[in-house]
């Protein structure tokens, strides 16, 4: 289906639609999962977006089963290439800049450490340093990962405050990017007039993801083809999300920033800590919401490293910004499946993003 404007009056007011209209947004990372369902977004807002992003990695990919394209101008670019990415930015003169853009997967990252380290930490580098002499942009939203602490063990709820940290190259990766956004917004930005923020998120979950290792995505891919879905961690702890959930965060954020400065720096997105519930425990929902599925649940010592427990103080987010209620663990996951099942008989995937976004919307 293409993508209409009109579709807008039927969303509620959060994010606020007003402030969006014509709002121009360079948005890095479009073609990813996140991505490309804050493009589908910000359109119906009425958002002028230019995407800036690698081609998709996955088969089937969201940004392509959707025709993302025809409601963003989309834009290949890798954000390691300086020059390019300067010309691309400096070409559209964006108000708002959110970016999105990396290597976004733990086990991916030991495989490829260097390219995760120059994706992540280099490539945001750029984009920062492409904003310092650009009169147009107020906001800049970097969005970085919840894995960005140092693993303290225990149910410890991560505060931004908490010391940063990485075992594996991916957290590392985004750890030191936090530094990164933190020298430009004092050293720079700031200066300028630009309101700097980080957003720290993850574990989220929602239709369109084929990414691999993903908890979610690797059931799809089992179930459809009716294999036995393996799990290698079921006790671990995470806080999970609906993909609705942190992207709208990012936009309150924005709009906060826009008003007033003086609310940038680092915040922590994501459910109440009653939301972190072991892999084994969203699994059986999963499957409850898909209707079949076989899984091997064995609790082995992970090749490489993962937490056993994640979660996150999100105080300063919910008290700061005014966010839609989250939905529950049961509500996000049956969400999610729901989207697959759909797609999987033939459901327009385009069409199944704005039903999803107009029951976000109708919750507040």
């Amino acid at each position: 289906m293409g993508f209409r404007q009109s579709s807008l009056e039927n969303l509620a007011l959060m994010p606020n639609s007003q402030f969006w209209q014509k709002k121009k947004v360079l948005l890095t990372g479009h073609t990813g999962f996140k991505g490309s369902w804050l493009s589908m977004w910000l359109h119906l807002l009425g958002a002028d977006v230019r995407g800036v992003s690698l081609a998709p990695d996955t088969l089937p990919s969201l940004f392509e089963v959707a025709n993302v394209s025809e409601c963003v101008d989309h834009q290949i670019c890798d954000i390691r290439d300086y020059n390019t990415l300067k010309s691309v930015v400096d070409d559209f003169q964006p108000e708002i800049v959110l970016h999105l853009a990396a290597q976004a997967l733990v086990r991916k990252s030991y495989a490829e450490p260097i390219s995760t380290f120059q994706s992540n930490i280099m490539g945001t580098v750029n984009l920062l340093e492409t904003l310092r002499n650009l009169s147009s942009v107020k906001v800049a939203l970097i969005i970085t990962t919840d894995k960005v602490y140092a693993d303290c063990g225990g149910r410890i709820a991560y505060a931004e405050s908490s010391p940063l940290g990485g075992h594996d190259p991916y957290s590392a990766s985004k750890a030191a990017c936090e530094i990164v956004i933190d020298s430009y917004r004092k050293s720079f930005l700031a200066a300028n007039g630009v309101a700097v923020a980080s957003a720290r998120a993850g574990n989220v979950i929602g239709g369109g993801d084929w990414s691999e290792d993903r908890l979610l995505p690797d059931a799809v891919r089992a179930w459809v083809k009716e294999d036995t879905l393996q799990i290698r961690m079921p006790h671990a702890v995470r806080p999970w999300q609906h993909v609705l959930e942190p992207l709208a965060g990012y936009m309150a954020l924005s709009e906060l920033m826009w008003r007033d400065s003086e609310h940038a720096g680092a915040f922590n997105f994501g459910p109440p800590t009653e939301n972190a519930v072991p892999v084994e425990f969203v699994i059986k929902l999963a499957r409850e919401a898909f209707g079949r599925g076989e899984v091997i649940f064995s609790q082995t010592n992970p090749e490489l490293h993962e937490a056993d427990v994640l979660m996150l103080d999100t105080r300063k987010s919910t008290e700061v910004l005014d966010l839609v209620k989250p939905w529950s663990v049961s509500e996000a996951v049956n969400e999610t499946m729901s989207w697959y099942k759909d797609f999987y008989q033939g459901g327009d995937p385009a069409r199944l993003c704005i039903e999803a976004i107009e029951r976000f919307e109708q919750r507040t």
